[in-house]
């Protein structure tokens, strides 16, 4: 496909200001010698270099390893040592959006906990803060609308019973910056969480659930009506890291996940997938993203303040996390606490212990979330016209450039 852009137009009269060349994870698949030119903070140009414009760039990247786009994660508590759900200040939230930033993450959604109503005000304010800054590109709100059964590291003292009208008010307080919001569909009170969220401009995303198989059908028709009648970021909802916080699949009693499984297939859904190789077997991934297709399933962190952190003790919420081995767990308990992964971990695992195709982890970490969030047409693809977020890796997937809106981004500690 050629994307070159007429050479009579005005913009390519002039220089350009970075041009990368390298093998491109593009729109249409992996390609060789590939270049990617960037003006201000938009592409202008991504596609087979001998067919580029005629221009001169100021920097060139020239990568031996792969040129990617800048990766989309919807799911992240935290990293560089702080939570998103416990930090003091925006300031403090700041280092671990910039933690994610360097390795590559170029559009990160701030994850909360299970907690008081005012707790969930405070923090919403303070992080819609960021998100107005551009340092995160939405909030992900994991509770308190859950089933205590299926608290996982949530704090069962917390769990609510849906309230429409705070989930209502909490849209509004974050003008727009909540994306999504996990709730369990068996829960009192989940539809008209759904549709608050709806008109509010989230996504309801299913899970920490204890549902049964139909049960979660009805809940995943429940969201698309909510989304249908309000459109908004997405017309189809999400499911919370699938398999992680969900009654397991038996024969005789199949539970949520293979109704999720079928609904994302139908493009229904799509599902997070936590694929750093501690929350699901790799060939878990790799059976999934076979089943579901493109654009069904995306990978996600569930990254907390231990991303980029040696182990030790730390905190998610109200609750005490040790993180030993890279593994994050309860201090009391032992459930697994979220993940430490950055998602450029992520997508090298899924394609080096998955065997998953490299465009598809890629796609399954940028195009599919900026769709998910309502923002294909600004982010997670490296296309004409898209803002230049670029990922320079080693061919190993090991990030050594991280371009956001056209900046350079220090990638001094990745």
């Amino acid at each position: 496909m050629n994307h070159a852009v007429p050479a009579e137009d005005p913009a390519l009269a002039f220089p350009v200001d970075l041009a990368v060349l390298g093998t491109a994870v593009l729109p249409q698949g992996t390609m060789p010698d590939a270049a990617v030119l960037v003006r201000g903070e938009e592409i202008v140009y991504a596609g087979p270099r001998s067919e580029a414009p005629a221009h001169t760039a100021t920097k060139t990247l020239e990568s031996p390893g792969l040129v990617l786009p800048g990766l989309v994660d919807l799911h992240c508590h935290g990293g560089g040592g702080v939570s998103f759900p416990d930090c003091a200040s925006a300031d403090e939230a700041r280092i671990a959006s910039t933690e994610h930033l360097r390795h590559g993450t170029t559009s990160l959604v701030g994850s909360l906990v299970t907690a008081p109503a005012d707790e969930l005000r405070a923090r919403v304010g303070m992080l819609s803060e960021l998100v107005a800054t551009g340092d995160l590109v939405a909030l992900h709100l994991e509770g308190p609308v859950i089933s205590p059964a299926r608290a996982g590291a949530q704090n069962p003292a917390h769990i609510a019973r849906g309230d429409a009208r705070l989930v209502a008010e909490l849209c509004a307080i974050a003008g727009g910056a909540i994306a999504t919001m996990t709730l369990a569909p068996e829960t009192e009170g989940a539809q008209g969480v759904m549709e608050a969220l709806a008109a509010g401009g989230a996504v309801p995303s299913l899970g920490h659930t204890d549902a049964g198989g139909e049960q979660m059908e009805r809940g995943i028709e429940q969201a698309r009506a909510a989304l249908a009648a309000h459109p908004g970021r997405s017309r189809v909802p999400t499911a919370t890291h699938l398999f992680n916080g969900m009654r397991p699949i038996h024969h005789r009693d199949p539970g949520p996940a293979l109704a999720c499984l079928a609904a994302a297939a139908r493009g229904e859904m799509v599902v997070e997938l936590i694929g750093d190789g501690v929350h699901l077997d790799p060939a878990t991934v790799r059976f999934v993203m076979n089943l579901v297709g493109p654009g069904g399933a995306v990978l996600v962190t569930d990254a907390m303040a231990a991303a980029g952190m040696p182990d030790g003790a730390y905190r998610l919420g109200s609750l005490d996390v040790t993180v030993a081995d890279g593994v994050a767990r309860l201090a009391d308990g032992g459930s697994i606490a979220g993940g430490t992964a950055h998602l450029i971990d992520v997508v090298r695992t899924v394609v080096d212990r998955a065997g998953v195709d490299l465009a598809a982890a890629v796609h399954a970490a940028s195009a599919v979330p900026a769709r998910v969030l309502g923002l294909e047409h600004r982010i997670g693809s490296l296309r004409t016209g898209l803002r230049a977020d670029v990922l320079v890796t080693t061919a190993d997937l090991r990030p050594v450039h991280v371009v956001r809106a056209g900046r350079r981004i220090d990638t001094a500690a990745a």
